[in-house]
């Protein structure tokens, strides 16, 4: 029952930072750009979290599988980090 409920929610939050991404490459100004960056960011840890909730046939492949996925929205949330901090701190240089 639970992948029943995981499964759409995870694939709706994993699609959706790539999109939100090209969207803030295309903002209209700092601000717009920053809360693109910030739902991107969101949507990985949402991901991050329902990889964890997503049940395995237990296969040490699927089980790897889902780990290195899960290591991947991580890896996206230190870097969607790393860009707000790194334009915070061009901003403050201004």
């Amino acid at each position: 029952m639970g992948n029943n409920e995981y499964v759409p929610q995870l694939l709706r939050s994993g699609s959706s930072p790539g999109a939100n991404y090209i969207e803030a490459n295309e903002s209209i100004g700092d601000k717009d750009f920053n809360m693109k960056i910030k739902t991107c960011r969101r949507e990985s840890k949402e991901s991050s979290y329902w990889l964890r909730l997503v049940i395995t046939d237990g296969s040490a492949e699927m089980e790897n599988e889902r780990n290195s996925l899960h290591q991947e929205a991580n890896e996206f949330v230190l870097i969607f980090n790393s860009i707000l901090k790194k334009r915070e701190h061009n901003s403050n240089r201004n």
